[in-house]
């Protein structure tokens, strides 16, 4: 079956005019609304986010009261207890056969556990998907944020704050109410208050220090990762956020799951920056890097993990404004790996955000080697004598309806990438992959969802393997004193809602036909 093209459609319809002259972004966005049900699977999209008319106290608020969304779609409550700041979300084992979420709450660290000592803040909970049972995998973090779960079988977990570390986690569904006594020096206990070093935490300290967001870990144990921090934050005239990459000392080759966590790839390993240059490398010129130099060529420049933000800066790595949330895009076909990445920007600045995406063309070369530049004196990650092991380019650009970016999901069989807004009534949005037009930008974006509680924002989003299943987390919204509940939040009781949204019509899909005929 061939794809369907929208100029093809936009012969067939009648074109919209503007001041005398053809408007045709105005048909563009007129088709996405008529064909969504081909091209998203969705029966009609949203015209616009939700106001202050679609308000219910979240109290007495059903899901489909909480969230409102394009026709077709239905919304169910999973849990109404996860601890609040709830953030991003992981399967486990994986999106096949799942039976728990697995939950970064992004609190910092708080409270005083029973003997006094800081850190009783909820960090890590996991969600039986029938039961909406909550319980606490790890307390005492600071701002839990970024989660993956691996191939090996442990869940990787992350910190978004200035020195936000990363911590591994094994047997995650018996692993229950251990302890970060100490950030700093990585000091897991295996319980609130205990004596005892955990055997199932442990902070992986060659990973980057910063504030981390999105990640996406390869099975080989190559870990992708952005850190969210806004251009000239530290100083005027610094750069923002880098995007990093964790290289273990031995890459995972085979299948089997670990037994315990010296045995995972994340062990060892070293770190490095991503650094466009305005220059190939085969010019004389090359690393030509700065203000400017966003998208492009691009290289891995060493850094030290615990200096990852400050190193990155000053060896010539590319600063973003704000990365956020970052996934691997599985559908690409080409050499190495396509990942996709969230810059926030800020609206009240017209600065509307856009979705980067970068191609590393060799995330395990077949022949590392650091190559020490003789013009700058770093050291970049190369494969023989090439320093160009990766390019960068914009894939969506936000305007004044779809802006603030912050989380992302692909959804599997279509490959459309949702969109998640950091904002009021902030909306989830899809966006077609790019088509054979000449552009190597999204074919197009339409509303899905849209978050009714002013005092909340939609977080976490994310699709099980059969792309009709969605979850996503209502943040920090409208309190009641029935939805406290102090075993989920010791510190606070405060509580956010986790909901499944169903009724995405994939069978229906024009792209989901394509991706099956090319399959079979």
């Amino acid at each position: 079956m061939k794809r369907i093209a929208l100029p093809l459609l936009l012969a067939a319809s009648t074109v919209s005019y503007a001041g005398g002259k053809p408007d045709v972004g105005v048909q563009v966005e007129r088709l996405l609304t008529e064909q969504s049900k081909i091209l998203f699977g969705v029966k009609k999209p949203l015209s616009s986010a939700a106001t202050e008319m679609n308000y219910v106290a979240r109290e007495w608020a059903s899901a489909d009261q909480r969230i409102l969304l394009a026709k077709g779609l239905k919304a169910e409550y999973v849990t109404r207890n996860v601890a609040l700041s709830a953030d991003m979300i992981a399967f486990y084992p994986n999106a096949e056969n799942y039976s728990h979420l697995m939950v970064c709450i992004e609190l910092g660290r708080s409270g005083k556990t029973p003997a006094g000592n800081d850190g009783m803040n909820a960090a890590v909970q996991r969600v039986n998907v029938n039961t909406g049972g909550v319980e606490t995998i790890l307390y005492g973090m600071s701002r839990c944020d970024g989660i993956r779960t691996t191939a090996w079988g442990t869940v990787l977990v992350t910190e978004e704050t200035t020195d936000g570390r990363a911590y591994e986690i094994i047997d995650p569904l018996t692993t229950t109410r251990e302890w970060v006594a100490d950030r700093s020096s990585g000091d897991i206990r295996s319980a609130i208050d205990s004596t005892t070093a955990s055997s199932k935490i442990v902070q992986r300290i060659h990973l980057p220090t910063m504030a981390w967001e999105g990640l996406e870990v390869l099975d080989s144990g190559v870990v992708y990762a952005g850190d969210e921090l806004r251009p000239g934050s530290n100083a005027l005239d610094t750069d923002g956020g880098a995007i990093f990459k964790f290289l273990p000392d031995s890459p995972r080759t085979d299948d089997a799951m670990i037994e315990s966590l010296d045995q995972s790839p994340l062990a060892m390993g070293s770190t490095y920056a991503l650094s466009v240059s305005c220059r190939e490398s085969s010019s004389s010129s090359f690393p030509q890097y700065g203000q400017g130099c966003e998208v492009g060529h691009a290289s891995w420049v060493k850094v030290d993990p615990l200096n990852a933000r400050s190193d990155a800066n000053n060896r010539g790595a590319t600063g973003y404004y704000r990365p956020e949330d970052l996934h691997l895009d599985v559908s690409y076909d080409g050499a190495g790996e396509r990942f996709c990445w969230a810059n926030t920007g800020r609206e009240k600045a017209n600065n509307y955000g856009e979705i980067n995406c970068a191609v590393d063309y060799m995330p395990v070369p077949a022949n590392p080697s650091l190559l020490t530049h003789d013009k700058t004196g770093f050291i970049y990650l190369g494969n023989d004598v090439d320093y160009t092991v990766a390019s960068v380019n914009r894939f969506i650009e936000g305007d004044s309806r779809f802006n603030s970016y912050d989380n992302l999901a692909f959804q599997p069989t279509t490959n459309n990438l949702y969109v998640i807004e950091d904002h009021k009534y902030g909306e989830v949005i899809a966006c077609l992959p790019d088509g054979a037009d000449r552009n190597i930008k999204s074919d197009g974006c339409i509303g899905i969802a849209s978050v009714i509680d002013p005092a909340a924002e939609p977080t976490g989003f994310i699709f099980d393997a059969s792309g009709e299943v969605a979850y996503v987390i209502i943040q920090h919204g409208e309190q009641a004193d029935s939805l406290l509940d102090f075993t989920s939040n010791p510190v606070d009781g405060r509580t956010d809602d986790l909901i499944k949204i169903t009724g995405f019509q994939l069978k229906n899909s024009h792209y989901h036909h394509e991706v099956f005929l090319r399959k079979h």
